[in-house]
Protein backbone atom coordinates (compact mmCIF):
# COMPACT_ATOMS: atom_id res chain seq x y z
CA UNK A 1 0.00 0.00 0.00
CA UNK A 2 1.45 3.36 -1.02
CA UNK A 3 3.83 1.59 -3.12
CA UNK A 4 4.64 2.46 -6.55
CA UNK A 5 4.58 -1.40 -6.99
CA UNK A 6 2.72 -3.51 -4.44
CA UNK A 7 4.35 -4.27 -1.28
CA UNK A 8 4.10 -8.33 -0.90
CA UNK A 9 6.38 -10.79 -2.10
CA UNK A 10 3.93 -12.56 -4.29
CA UNK A 11 2.64 -9.49 -5.64
CA UNK A 12 6.21 -8.34 -6.44
CA UNK A 13 6.51 -12.10 -8.56
CA UNK A 14 3.79 -10.69 -10.92
CA UNK A 15 3.79 -6.84 -10.65
CA UNK A 16 7.18 -5.14 -11.54
CA UNK A 17 7.75 1.77 -11.61
CA UNK A 18 16.64 7.32 -19.70
CA UNK A 19 17.07 7.84 -22.98
CA UNK A 20 15.30 9.87 -25.37
CA UNK A 21 11.89 9.11 -25.74
CA UNK A 22 12.05 8.52 -29.37
CA UNK A 23 15.08 6.59 -29.10
CA UNK A 24 14.58 4.02 -26.02
CA UNK A 25 16.34 0.92 -25.06
CA UNK A 26 14.84 -2.59 -26.58
CA UNK A 27 14.31 -4.96 -23.05
CA UNK A 28 16.63 -6.21 -21.52
CA UNK A 29 16.97 -9.95 -22.88
CA UNK A 30 16.96 -13.14 -21.00
CA UNK A 31 20.68 -13.71 -19.57
CA UNK A 32 22.30 -16.48 -22.57
CA UNK A 33 19.92 -14.98 -25.29
CA UNK A 34 19.36 -12.69 -27.41
CA UNK A 35 16.21 -10.10 -28.35
CA UNK A 36 15.76 -8.22 -31.56
CA UNK A 37 12.44 -5.98 -30.92
CA UNK A 38 11.26 -5.31 -34.07
CA UNK A 39 7.78 -3.91 -33.04
CA UNK A 40 6.00 -4.02 -29.75
CA UNK A 41 7.40 -6.47 -27.26
CA UNK A 42 6.29 -10.01 -26.73
CA UNK A 43 7.46 -12.64 -24.56
CA UNK A 44 9.82 -14.87 -25.31
CA UNK A 45 10.28 -17.99 -23.44
CA UNK A 46 7.98 -20.33 -21.00
CA UNK A 47 8.51 -18.27 -18.26
CA UNK A 48 7.43 -15.12 -19.40
CA UNK A 49 4.49 -16.62 -21.60
CA UNK A 50 3.58 -18.05 -18.70
CA UNK A 51 3.35 -14.64 -16.12
CA UNK A 52 1.79 -13.37 -19.54
CA UNK A 53 -1.25 -15.46 -19.35
CA UNK A 54 -1.48 -14.83 -15.69
CA UNK A 55 -1.76 -11.47 -16.05
CA UNK A 56 -3.90 -11.45 -19.36
CA UNK A 57 -6.65 -13.41 -17.55
CA UNK A 58 -6.65 -10.95 -14.66
CA UNK A 59 -6.76 -8.41 -16.87
CA UNK A 60 -9.99 -9.00 -18.61
CA UNK A 61 -11.24 -9.72 -14.87
CA UNK A 62 -9.89 -6.15 -14.09
CA UNK A 63 -11.65 -4.97 -17.33
CA UNK A 64 -15.19 -5.47 -15.94
CA UNK A 65 -14.36 -3.76 -12.16
CA UNK A 66 -16.67 -1.45 -11.12
CA UNK A 67 -13.48 0.37 -9.20
CA UNK A 68 -12.42 1.22 -12.82
CA UNK A 69 -12.53 5.07 -13.25
CA UNK A 70 -13.53 5.71 -17.11
CA UNK A 71 -13.90 9.18 -17.16
CA UNK A 72 -12.90 9.98 -20.97
CA UNK A 73 -11.21 13.33 -20.41
CA UNK A 74 -9.17 11.81 -17.71
CA UNK A 75 -7.87 8.57 -18.89
CA UNK A 76 -6.99 10.59 -22.31
CA UNK A 77 -5.11 13.41 -19.89
CA UNK A 78 -3.17 10.69 -18.07
CA UNK A 79 -2.65 8.29 -21.44
CA UNK A 80 -1.33 11.71 -22.97
CA UNK A 81 1.10 12.68 -20.11
CA UNK A 82 2.67 8.98 -20.38
CA UNK A 83 3.11 9.33 -24.23
CA UNK A 84 4.68 12.31 -23.99
CA UNK A 85 6.86 10.72 -21.17
CA UNK A 86 7.88 7.39 -22.45
CA UNK A 87 7.60 8.07 -26.53
CA UNK A 88 5.63 5.80 -28.82
CA UNK A 89 6.13 2.54 -26.82
CA UNK A 90 2.97 3.78 -24.95
CA UNK A 91 0.82 2.07 -27.56
CA UNK A 92 2.08 -1.16 -25.67
CA UNK A 93 0.58 -0.31 -22.15
CA UNK A 94 -3.31 -0.01 -20.93
CA UNK A 95 -3.57 2.28 -18.58
CA UNK A 96 -6.70 1.53 -15.59
CA UNK A 97 -7.34 4.35 -13.39
CA UNK A 98 -8.65 2.41 -9.86
CA UNK A 99 -11.13 4.40 -7.46
CA UNK A 100 -8.78 3.25 -4.69
CA UNK A 101 -8.12 5.92 -2.09
CA UNK A 102 -4.17 5.00 -1.97
CA UNK A 103 -0.71 6.08 -2.95
CA UNK A 104 -0.10 3.34 -5.80
CA UNK A 105 0.54 1.92 -8.66
CA UNK A 106 1.47 -1.08 -10.27
CA UNK A 107 2.52 -2.84 -13.55
CA UNK A 108 2.27 -6.04 -15.45
CA UNK A 109 4.80 -7.94 -17.22
CA UNK A 110 1.95 -7.93 -20.53
CA UNK A 111 1.58 -3.89 -20.23
CA UNK A 112 -1.43 -3.75 -18.10
CA UNK A 113 -0.91 -0.25 -15.72
CA UNK A 114 -2.81 0.29 -12.48
CA UNK A 115 -3.08 4.16 -11.50
CA UNK A 116 -4.90 4.22 -8.23
CA UNK A 117 -6.93 7.33 -7.69
CA UNK A 118 -5.42 8.42 -4.29
CA UNK A 119 -1.96 9.54 -6.11
CA UNK A 120 -4.15 12.50 -8.23
CA UNK A 121 -4.61 13.82 -4.88
CA UNK A 122 -0.72 13.29 -3.62
CA UNK A 123 0.58 15.04 -7.23
CA UNK A 124 0.84 18.85 -7.06
CA UNK A 125 1.16 19.08 -11.30
CA UNK A 126 2.10 17.05 -14.47
CA UNK A 127 5.87 16.69 -13.74
CA UNK A 128 5.12 14.90 -10.39
CA UNK A 129 2.62 12.52 -12.48
CA UNK A 130 5.13 11.89 -15.06
CA UNK A 131 7.57 10.74 -12.76
CA UNK A 132 4.92 7.96 -11.38
CA UNK A 133 4.32 6.91 -14.85
CA UNK A 134 7.66 6.85 -16.14
CA UNK A 135 8.83 5.04 -12.82
CA UNK A 136 5.96 2.24 -13.92
CA UNK A 137 7.23 1.75 -17.64
CA UNK A 138 10.89 1.16 -16.23
CA UNK A 139 9.48 -1.50 -14.69
CA UNK A 140 7.73 -2.86 -17.98
CA UNK A 141 10.64 -1.97 -20.18
CA UNK A 142 13.65 -3.82 -18.06
CA UNK A 143 11.32 -6.87 -17.58
CA UNK A 144 11.33 -6.68 -13.86
CA UNK A 145 8.74 -8.72 -13.21
CA UNK A 146 10.06 -11.61 -15.42
CA UNK A 147 13.93 -11.04 -13.28
CA UNK A 148 12.20 -11.13 -9.98
CA UNK A 149 10.10 -14.14 -11.19
CA UNK A 150 13.70 -16.32 -12.01
CA UNK A 151 15.32 -15.03 -8.78
CA UNK A 152 12.44 -15.67 -6.18
CA UNK A 153 11.95 -19.56 -8.62
CA UNK A 154 15.79 -20.01 -8.50
CA UNK A 155 16.61 -19.09 -4.88
CA UNK A 156 13.27 -20.49 -3.02
CA UNK A 157 14.37 -24.01 -5.01
CA UNK A 158 17.61 -23.80 -3.22
CA UNK A 159 16.03 -22.54 -0.02
CA UNK A 160 13.62 -26.03 0.26
CA UNK A 161 16.87 -28.06 0.29
CA UNK A 162 18.63 -26.06 2.76
CA UNK A 163 16.01 -25.89 4.61
CA UNK A 164 16.04 -30.21 5.03
CA UNK A 165 19.15 -29.72 7.26
CA UNK A 166 17.94 -28.26 10.57
CA UNK A 167 19.38 -24.98 12.20
CA UNK A 168 21.95 -24.24 10.07
CA UNK A 169 20.22 -25.31 6.84
CA UNK A 170 17.21 -22.71 7.90
CA UNK A 171 19.61 -20.23 8.55
CA UNK A 172 21.07 -20.65 5.03
CA UNK A 173 17.56 -20.83 3.29
CA UNK A 174 16.56 -17.49 5.30
CA UNK A 175 19.56 -15.77 3.02
CA UNK A 176 18.78 -17.42 -0.16
CA UNK A 177 15.34 -15.79 0.23
CA UNK A 178 15.33 -12.57 2.35
CA UNK A 179 18.23 -12.01 -1.43
CA UNK A 180 14.94 -12.25 -3.28
CA UNK A 181 13.96 -9.02 -1.18
CA UNK A 182 17.14 -7.09 -1.59
CA UNK A 183 16.58 -7.93 -5.53
CA UNK A 184 13.52 -6.24 -5.54
CA UNK A 185 15.09 -3.15 -3.86
CA UNK A 186 17.30 -3.12 -6.07
CA UNK A 187 15.10 -3.15 -9.06
CA UNK A 188 12.85 -0.41 -7.65
CA UNK A 189 16.11 2.05 -7.29
CA UNK A 190 16.81 1.54 -11.00
CA UNK A 191 13.00 2.69 -11.78
CA UNK A 192 13.60 5.34 -9.74
CA UNK A 193 16.90 6.66 -11.58
CA UNK A 194 15.36 5.39 -15.30
CA UNK A 195 12.11 7.68 -14.35
CA UNK A 196 14.29 11.23 -13.85
CA UNK A 197 15.94 10.54 -17.24
CA UNK A 198 12.55 10.07 -18.95
CA UNK A 199 11.38 13.08 -17.50
CA UNK A 200 14.09 14.85 -18.41
CA UNK A 201 13.88 13.77 -22.09
CA UNK A 202 10.37 14.47 -21.70
CA UNK A 203 10.95 18.18 -21.36
CA UNK A 204 9.82 17.62 -17.45
CA UNK A 205 12.11 19.08 -14.10
CA UNK A 206 13.04 15.98 -12.62
CA UNK A 207 13.60 17.57 -9.65
CA UNK A 208 9.78 17.07 -8.98
CA UNK A 209 10.14 13.37 -8.56
CA UNK A 210 12.06 13.56 -4.86
CA UNK A 211 8.92 16.18 -3.66
CA UNK A 212 6.66 13.26 -3.40
CA UNK A 213 8.36 10.74 -1.28
CA UNK A 214 9.29 14.31 0.65
CA UNK A 215 5.37 15.08 0.54
CA UNK A 216 4.86 11.73 1.38
CA UNK A 217 6.94 11.02 4.47
CA UNK A 218 5.32 14.66 5.96
CA UNK A 219 2.08 13.04 5.41
CA UNK A 220 2.75 10.22 7.95
CA UNK A 221 3.97 12.42 9.79
CA UNK A 222 0.93 14.69 10.20
CA UNK A 223 -1.39 11.38 10.53
CA UNK A 224 0.69 10.06 13.53
CA UNK A 225 0.31 13.42 15.43
CA UNK A 226 -3.14 13.57 14.89
CA UNK A 227 -3.48 10.09 16.27
CA UNK A 228 -1.06 10.93 18.90
CA UNK A 229 1.01 7.71 17.75
CA UNK A 230 4.25 6.83 15.93
CA UNK A 231 4.62 8.17 12.93
CA UNK A 232 5.24 4.89 10.21
CA UNK A 233 7.26 7.02 8.02
CA UNK A 234 10.12 4.93 8.49
CA UNK A 235 8.74 1.77 9.05
CA UNK A 236 11.82 -0.70 8.11
CA UNK A 237 10.13 -4.13 7.47
CA UNK A 238 14.34 -4.94 6.99
CA UNK A 239 15.86 -7.97 4.87
CA UNK A 240 11.97 -8.17 3.75
CA UNK A 241 11.29 -4.71 1.84
CA UNK A 242 10.43 -4.85 -1.50
CA UNK A 243 10.98 -1.36 -1.37
CA UNK A 244 13.97 0.94 -0.84
CA UNK A 245 13.16 3.15 2.86
CA UNK A 246 11.21 6.50 1.59
CA UNK A 247 13.92 8.92 3.13
CA UNK A 248 16.81 6.89 1.04
CA UNK A 249 14.58 7.56 -2.04
CA UNK A 250 14.23 11.13 -1.59
CA UNK A 251 18.34 11.28 -0.86
CA UNK A 252 18.98 8.97 -4.12
CA UNK A 253 16.48 11.50 -6.14
CA UNK A 254 17.53 14.54 -4.68
CA UNK A 255 21.00 13.28 -5.87
CA UNK A 256 20.59 12.59 -9.32
CA UNK A 257 18.29 15.52 -10.16
CA UNK A 258 21.02 17.61 -8.86
CA UNK A 259 23.65 16.14 -11.41
CA UNK A 260 21.69 16.61 -14.31
CA UNK A 261 21.11 20.22 -16.81
CA UNK A 262 17.72 21.11 -15.64
CA UNK A 263 16.83 23.99 -18.46
CA UNK A 264 15.03 26.68 -17.35
CA UNK A 265 11.84 26.62 -19.21
CA UNK A 266 11.61 22.41 -18.03
CA UNK A 267 7.78 21.36 -17.42
CA UNK A 268 5.84 21.42 -14.27
CA UNK A 269 2.19 22.31 -15.58
CA UNK A 270 0.70 22.70 -12.51
CA UNK A 271 -2.68 24.45 -14.15
CA UNK A 272 -3.08 21.84 -17.06
CA UNK A 273 -3.31 19.43 -14.00
CA UNK A 274 -5.70 20.98 -12.21
CA UNK A 275 -7.82 20.90 -15.21
CA UNK A 276 -7.85 17.71 -15.69
CA UNK A 277 -8.73 16.65 -12.22
CA UNK A 278 -11.42 19.22 -11.76
CA UNK A 279 -14.34 17.02 -12.74
CA UNK A 280 -13.87 14.28 -10.55
CA UNK A 281 -12.47 16.71 -7.36
CA UNK A 282 -15.06 15.82 -5.59
CA UNK A 283 -15.25 11.99 -5.83
CA UNK A 284 -11.77 12.05 -5.04
CA UNK A 285 -11.74 14.34 -1.98
CA UNK A 286 -14.93 12.25 -0.73
CA UNK A 287 -12.76 9.17 -0.82
CA UNK A 288 -9.85 10.44 1.11
CA UNK A 289 -11.94 11.65 3.50
CA UNK A 290 -13.79 8.49 4.23
CA UNK A 291 -10.57 7.04 5.07
CA UNK A 292 -10.82 8.64 8.39
CA UNK A 293 -7.49 10.00 8.38
CA UNK A 294 -7.77 13.85 9.91
CA UNK A 295 -4.01 14.45 10.27
CA UNK A 296 -3.11 12.90 6.69
CA UNK A 297 -5.67 14.54 4.74
CA UNK A 298 -5.76 18.42 6.20
CA UNK A 299 -1.62 18.45 5.82
CA UNK A 300 -2.47 16.68 2.19
CA UNK A 301 -4.87 19.74 1.52
CA UNK A 302 -2.99 22.06 3.00
CA UNK A 303 0.54 20.93 1.01
CA UNK A 304 -1.46 21.16 -2.57
CA UNK A 305 -2.49 24.85 -1.25
CA UNK A 306 1.47 25.26 -1.17
CA UNK A 307 0.98 27.80 -4.05
CA UNK A 308 -2.18 29.07 -2.85
CA UNK A 309 -5.83 28.40 -2.07
CA UNK A 310 -7.86 27.49 -4.54
CA UNK A 311 -11.80 26.88 -4.47
CA UNK A 312 -11.33 23.44 -5.27
CA UNK A 313 -9.11 23.30 -2.18
CA UNK A 314 -11.09 24.98 0.07
CA UNK A 315 -14.49 22.77 -0.56
CA UNK A 316 -11.68 19.75 0.52
CA UNK A 317 -11.50 22.04 3.25
CA UNK A 318 -14.51 21.93 4.34
CA UNK A 319 -15.45 18.50 3.33
CA UNK A 320 -12.87 17.59 6.07
CA UNK A 321 -14.13 19.55 8.72
CA UNK A 322 -17.79 18.86 8.31
CA UNK A 323 -17.21 15.34 8.28
CA UNK A 324 -15.63 15.49 11.78
CA UNK A 325 -18.49 17.39 12.57
CA UNK A 326 -17.67 19.60 15.90
CA UNK A 327 -19.62 22.40 16.53
CA UNK A 328 -15.97 24.80 15.67
CA UNK A 329 -15.64 22.19 12.65
CA UNK A 330 -18.67 23.27 11.09
CA UNK A 331 -18.33 27.03 11.40
CA UNK A 332 -15.21 26.73 10.10
CA UNK A 333 -16.91 24.45 7.19
CA UNK A 334 -19.06 27.08 7.05
CA UNK A 335 -16.35 29.99 6.23
CA UNK A 336 -14.13 27.69 3.86
CA UNK A 337 -17.52 26.73 1.51
CA UNK A 338 -18.53 30.06 1.22
CA UNK A 339 -14.93 31.50 0.11
CA UNK A 340 -14.65 28.75 -2.59
CA UNK A 341 -18.61 29.24 -3.76
CA UNK A 342 -17.72 33.18 -4.17
CA UNK A 343 -15.11 32.31 -6.87
CA UNK A 344 -16.77 31.73 -10.51
CA UNK A 345 -14.95 28.33 -10.91
CA UNK A 346 -16.43 26.92 -7.52
CA UNK A 347 -17.51 22.88 -7.75
CA UNK A 348 -20.97 23.00 -7.36
CA UNK A 349 -20.92 20.81 -4.39
CA UNK A 350 -19.61 23.85 -2.42
CA UNK A 351 -23.65 24.34 -1.92
CA UNK A 352 -24.51 20.98 -0.82
CA UNK A 353 -21.57 21.20 1.86
CA UNK A 354 -22.45 24.61 2.71
CA UNK A 355 -26.46 23.34 3.18
CA UNK A 356 -25.37 20.70 5.07
CA UNK A 357 -23.47 22.76 7.10
CA UNK A 358 -25.56 25.48 7.98
CA UNK A 359 -28.19 22.67 8.75
CA UNK A 360 -26.19 20.89 11.74
CA UNK A 361 -25.30 24.47 13.08
CA UNK A 362 -29.01 25.45 13.71
CA UNK A 363 -29.62 27.57 10.19
CA UNK A 364 -32.20 25.79 8.77
CA UNK A 365 -33.41 28.71 6.13
CA UNK A 366 -30.34 29.99 4.74
CA UNK A 367 -28.88 25.76 4.79
CA UNK A 368 -32.02 24.90 2.76
CA UNK A 369 -31.27 27.66 0.37
CA UNK A 370 -27.92 26.71 -0.33
CA UNK A 371 -29.62 23.25 -1.15
CA UNK A 372 -31.73 24.27 -3.60
CA UNK A 373 -28.91 26.37 -5.34
CA UNK A 374 -27.06 22.88 -5.18
CA UNK A 375 -29.95 21.05 -6.96
CA UNK A 376 -30.35 24.21 -9.26
CA UNK A 377 -26.69 24.24 -10.87
CA UNK A 378 -26.57 20.29 -10.74
CA UNK A 379 -29.93 18.58 -12.03
CA UNK A 380 -28.69 15.71 -12.92
CA UNK A 381 -27.24 15.24 -9.27
CA UNK A 382 -26.76 11.51 -8.08
CA UNK A 383 -28.13 12.13 -4.58
CA UNK A 384 -30.97 14.75 -5.74
CA UNK A 385 -33.98 12.60 -3.83
CA UNK A 386 -32.31 13.01 -0.71
CA UNK A 387 -31.02 16.66 -0.87
CA UNK A 388 -34.38 17.68 -1.94
CA UNK A 389 -36.02 16.28 0.67
CA UNK A 390 -33.70 17.72 2.85
CA UNK A 391 -34.14 21.80 0.91
CA UNK A 392 -37.78 21.09 2.00
CA UNK A 393 -38.90 20.50 -1.49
Amino acid sequence: MRRWVLGTAAAALLFSSVAPAQQLPAPTPPMGSTVVVTGPYQPQDKDERGLWMEMDEAERQLKNSNFVIRDAALNAYVHEVFCRTVGPRCSEIRIYIMRTPYFNATTAPNGMLQIWSGIFLRVRNEAQLSAVLAHEFIHYQDRHSLALFRQAKAKTASATFFAMFGLIGSLIALGEISSIFKFSRDMEADADAGSLTLMAHAGYDPREAPRIWEQFRAEADATAVAREAKSRKDKDRGMFATHPPSAERVVALNALAAKMVVSPAALIRRDEYRVALAPLWASLVDDQIKLNDFGGTEYLIGYLASDGWTPSLNYARGELYRSRGRPEDLTAAVGFYRSASAAPDAPVECWRGLGLSLLRSGARADGQAALKTYLTRKPDASDKALIAMMAGD
